[in-house]
């Protein structure tokens, strides 16, 4: 099933998110990199845009399949992960660190309780992930 680190909160569409300092940083699971295969192009969007929850904010395009990235909370693109477009492997070397994607400043800090636990996304993808 992939590593599914305890202190992130998750989607459905296998985004992570972690929160810091009233941020929240968003990259996809070490399951969603494992179903793409080998990462090589991201688009995401330029600092500023606005995101909405469940919305695409990008795609990630693997040598399997082109996959819409969805943001787990609305809110303002503050940052974004420069290094991809240019080192877009490291998403799969690295989902949960250097493979992070964006990060948002929320702009409905209930939405946070709405995503899953490490322990629900678990059991999500136990049941298939889908």
């Amino acid at each position: 099933m992939g590593n599914v680190p305890g202190d992130l909160r998750y989607t459905r569409d296998h985004e992570w998110a972690r929160a810091e300092d009233g941020r929240v940083r968003v990259g996809i699971t070490a399951y969603a990199q494992e179903q793409l295969g080998d990462v090589v192009f991201v688009e995401l969007p330029k600092v500023g845009a606005r995101v909405a929850q469940r919305q695409a904010f990008g795609v990630v395009e693997s040598v399997k399949a082109v996959s819409d990235l969805f943001a787990p909370v609305a809110g303002e693109v503050v940052a974004v992960n420069t290094d991809l477009p240019t080192a877009p492997e490291v998403v799969n070397q690295d989902p949960y660190g250097r493979g992070w994607m964006i990060v948002i400043v929320p702009s409905n800090a209930g939405e946070w309780g709405g995503l899953l636990s490490a322990a629900q996304y678990e059991e999500f993808l136990a049941q298939g992930g889908h």
